[in-house]
């Protein structure tokens, strides 16, 4: 397996088990009453959807917005025909029933998770919607600014939003042919064109864009110099207020999602801007803002309004968890907090937790643009660890020799790319940007209802720099990162991370970003030969509490280091004890771990340690190696046999079946070396 693979952030999909409400403000349900009876409260507000007042459709809309906020009564909502209920109702002869409908079906999306969404759009739920849309166009082609035009004022930005969930539910491809031949990229960009009079708008407009430009081949085609110019005028505007700079941020990502459509002339240009926007959000000292932006808020608040209650808002996003609805894979911002930031941006007052926001979505928001700009493209980078190093000769059974496939070759930046990360500093910024949040802002929010929901946003920005750290790692040149000396800095610096405190952190995903750079900063050390500050027994330790992690990737990235470090060690003298550890604990990851793709790579760095050496052969019979490979063997062979072709990728039975093989000829090597 040898190397990791370098990570890359998509549009998520939903949480499938959507979210949990502790507080539904306005209407309560009970969740029996909801799921059963027909005279439950889900049918009597869809009942009322009909009815001829204006007044009762928008209650009942602001209702079910509500209602649908506690996922488990969603099911209620659509045994009775909810969307097609509702999808009417967006093209309502009343303003008000066109908003709360538009917030009752982007709520319902959001908080029911991807079925929900495929669901909606079985449904046609994009007919009504890109007709609104094309309603909308008008005023936005005649310049018609958000507080002037009702049509706008009332829900423009709430279309654009629900627009995000929808984009990227299972049905995505048909959601966004629909977005395509409608023409609605027109409208996006119209709206975001009024970024000058109405940053809301704009920024509604941004995040759609950024997400249905991601993976669509067919809107790459109507690419043109005036869709790249309106993109391009963004990302130079000189505004520096928060809002702004999340904007450009958005088109920055945006314009990275379209870079197969740049005119060959314009590229070099666009990337330096792109870059250079990135660049500019991770300047900013969250650390320091943050603190600034609440004392801001305080001298501004009157003394009745410092202790009142948090907006609605607010207070759901805090109750949903909203932070933790990324999906399991760790990728990228979830599109309901997407609608929960556009949500900030769009209520009144509370300036400067709308700035907070805006900053730390910037960044983490750039860590991820620069994240996919260090990664391939090539499908497989999604797929499990590269094929085994211990024998690159053996055939895969679908006959393709593992040291000729696209999984194998090494990743490298484009001259381009590399050359503007470089020239703007951007390992640096990302290298700080991997501290810990700074204790007075999170101290800051800890103590302030309204802003406890910052505290994982900072946290995230953490991550995703440390992920970032690990893709420039694995695809950047060791001058390019400044050389040995700088590299042993980085050393230093995540030893400071993990080892500073008494005990490991357990953060899950905090695991997974540190083990990741930590896996592509010792493979650099050991090819260069360079010291590095880790103990053994350091990592060892890391090894025991990233093992016990659920999340597989932590535990890959466990048992590789050791692997990597093992096999360091084993061309020094006097080290056979450190050793006979790290055999244990690799054998106890291949004996017991449940994961046949842990216990792949337990095996395979076991390979990497024992390979070669006196003070591998004398640690090897220490701890009985052989023998305990022997007993294994049929085992491992047993569940590859049961377990994998139902459970494994295709790419992850070639590396599997490969680390069989070579499990049978280490074990022949074993018992010669028993022999000597």
């Amino acid at each position: 397996m040898g190397k990791s693979k370098n990570n890359r952030f998509r549009r998520p999909q939903f949480n499938a088990e959507g979210l949990s409400v502790n507080a539904v403000k306005e209407v309560e349900v009970d969740h029996d009453e909801v799921c059963d009876g027909i005279d439950s409260p889900a049918g009597e507000l869809l009942e009322k959807l009909q009815n001829p007042s204006a007044d009762m459709r928008e209650f009942a809309c602001a209702s079910i917005s509500r209602v649908v906020q506690q996922s488990q009564t969603i099911p209620a909502f659509l045994q009775r025909d909810a969307v097609r209920r509702l999808g009417p109702l967006l093209l309502d002869r009343s303003l008000a029933v066109r908003e709360t409908a538009t917030g009752a079906l982007r709520n319902l999306s959001a908080c029911g998770g991807h079925e929900v969404c495929e669901d909606m759009v079985k449904q046609d739920v994009m007919t009504p919607l890109t007709a609104l849309l094309r309603e909308v166009r008008p005023s936005l082609v005649n310049h018609f600014h958000y507080k002037q035009d009702p049509l706008l004022k009332c829900f423009c930005g709430q279309i654009l939003s629900y627009c995000i969930p929808l984009s990227v539910s299972e049905s995505s491809s048909q959601a966004l042919c629909v977005f395509n031949k409608a023409g609605l990229l027109d409208v996006i960009l119209q709206c975001l064109e009024r970024h000058t009079n109405n940053i809301q708008l704009a920024l509604s407009a941004a995040h759609c864009l950024h997400t249905v430009t991601e993976d669509n081949a067919e809107l790459l085609c109507s690419m043109n110099n005036a869709v790249l110019g309106s993109l391009e005028s963004v990302l130079l505007s000189s505004e520096t207020a928060m809002a702004h700079i999340l904007l450009k941020t958005l088109a920055a990502g945006s314009l990275w999602n379209l870079k197969s459509s740049l005119p060959t002339a314009r590229q070099a240009q666009t990337l330096n801007a792109l870059v250079a926007t990135l660049s500019q959000c991770l300047e900013l000292d969250a650390g320091t803002l943050i603190p600034q932006l609440h004392q801001a808020e305080v001298s501004c608040s009157a003394p009745s309004s410092e202790a009142g209650e948090m907006d609605d808002h607010q207070a759901v996003a805090e109750d949903m968890g909203v932070e933790e609805m990324e999906d399991e894979e760790g990728g990228g911002l979830c599109p309901y907090c997407c609608v929960i930031s556009l949500l900030i941006f769009l209520q009144r007052g509370k300036e400067e937790l709308r700035e907070a926001t805006a900053l730390l979505t910037a960044q983490q928001t750039s860590l991820e643009i620069i994240v996919n700009m260090c990664c391939s493209d090539d499908p497989s980078d999604d797929e499990w660890e590269e094929a085994s190093s211990s024998d690159e000769s053996e055939m895969c059974p679908d006959g393709l020799s593992e040291g000729n496939t696209s999984l194998l070759s090494p990743l490298c930046l484009s001259a381009e790319v590399h050359g503007a990360l470089i020239n703007h500093n951007i390992p640096e910024k990302v290298l700080r940007k991997t501290q810990f949040p700074s204790t007075e802002a999170m101290d800051v929010c800890r103590q302030n209802p309204t802003w406890k929901i910052l505290m994982k946003k900072m946290h995230r920005v953490q991550y995703r720099a440390l992920t970032c750290l690990h893709n420039m790692l694995s695809t950047m040149d060791a001058e390019s990162l400044g050389g040995a000396a700088a590299l042993q800095a980085v050393a230093q610096h995540l030893s400071t991370l993990v080892f500073s405190a008494s005990d490991i952190p357990k953060e899950e995903e905090f695991l997974e970003a540190v083990t990741s750079a930590m896996r592509s900063l010792l493979q650099i050390i050991a090819s260069m030969k360079i010291p590095q500050c880790f103990t053994p027994q350091q990592l060892i330790t890391l090894s025991e509490a990233a093992t016990r992690c659920d999340v597989v990737s932590v535990r890959v990235n466990a048992v590789a280091i050791l692997g990597i470090t093992g096999s360091t060690l084993a061309k020094e003298k006097g080290t056979s004890e450190t050793l006979q550890m790290i055999g244990n604990a690799l054998l106890q990851v291949a004996t017991k771990d449940a994961n046949l793709v842990v216990c792949g790579e337990a095996l395979d760095a076991l390979f990497d340690v024992f390979a070669d050496g006196d003070e591998a052969e004398k640690a090897a019979k220490n701890i009985s190696l052989l023998s305990a490979l022997k007993a294994l063997q049929p085992v491992f062979k047993a569940k590859i046999r049961k377990e994998g072709k139902g459970k494994y990728s295709p790419e992850q039975m070639c590396v599997l079946d490969n680390i069989k093989v070579n499990l049978r000829r280490f074990i022949g090597y074993l018992e010669i070396v028993v022999k000597k």
